[in-house]
């Protein structure tokens, strides 16, 4: 759970969820402003897997519910075989959704269970992948465009407040040469590990250095994750 949030730099995907921490850590503080996530309102982690941003959305005293397709570990309650839970309409101030989309097939049931969670004046905060390799788990359907994503989520019933692009094309080519020498380099051994860690580090260097160097106009349409923030649109 802390490696996902606050990972080591010599780790193969670092740089990436050190960018999608840093950029939630951003979109909190401004749900924060709004008087969502503060004490006595609900956050549903629809997805939550091992909750690795869940202190940050309780820091303020929300009561956090974590769902996912299998209990244990942080899941307070079971994501049901048809896709929806069952937590009563508007219960949440709060409905996140981390890396899950890719991952979803039915895009109508999943972005119609976050809108029936969430309350009127609530926010969806959810982030997905822009460009990344193939990640099973246990599937991996779908990649987005900037437009696409927020034309996925408009059609559905929300109105995007504001969006992150994370991760622009010079660092995401470097990163997915990273995770490519990571995946050799870990079969030969300890002695694969220690090169793999140096050369990650060396790489997260690059990777700094490529996008203090892409224009942010070129990363908002070509990122490697997209972070966004949005609310029920009104009836």
């Amino acid at each position: 759970m802390a490696t996902r949030f606050n990972a080591p730099y010599w780790r193969h995907d670092a740089y990436t969820l050190r960018k999608l921490a840093a950029a939630i850590v951003d979109c909190i503080g401004r749900t924060q402003a709004s008087g969502v996530l503060l004490e006595d309102t609900t956050v549903v982690d629809l997805g939550c897997g091992e909750a690795p941003y869940k202190t940050l959305l309780t820091a303020q005293g929300a009561r956090y519910i974590g769902c996912d397709i299998e209990p244990g570990g942080a899941v307070d309650q079971v994501i049901d075989t048809d896709g929806t839970t069952a937590l009563p309409d508007g219960l949440a101030q709060c409905v996140t959704s981390f890396q899950v989309l890719e991952h979803v097939w039915d895009l109508d049931r999943y972005l119609g269970e976050c809108r029936r969670l969430l309350a009127e004046d609530g926010l969806l905060i959810l982030s997905t992948h822009g460009n990344w390799l193939y990640h099973p788990h246990p599937t991996d359907f779908r990649r987005w465009t900037l437009d696409g994503l927020l034309r996925e989520l408009t059609s559905r019933g929300f109105s995007i407040v504001e969006t992150w692009p994370i991760v622009g094309p010079l660092a995401w080519t470097t990163q997915f040469r990273t995770l490519a020498y990571h995946h050799v380099l870990k079969k030969l051994g300890p002695v694969g590990k220690l090169l793999s860690a140096i050369l990650c580090l060396m790489m997260y260097v690059r990777m700094t250095l490529e996008d203090k160097l892409t224009p942010k106009t070129l990363i908002r349409n070509n990122a490697a994750v997209y972070l966004v923030m949005a609310r029920p649109q009104k009836t």
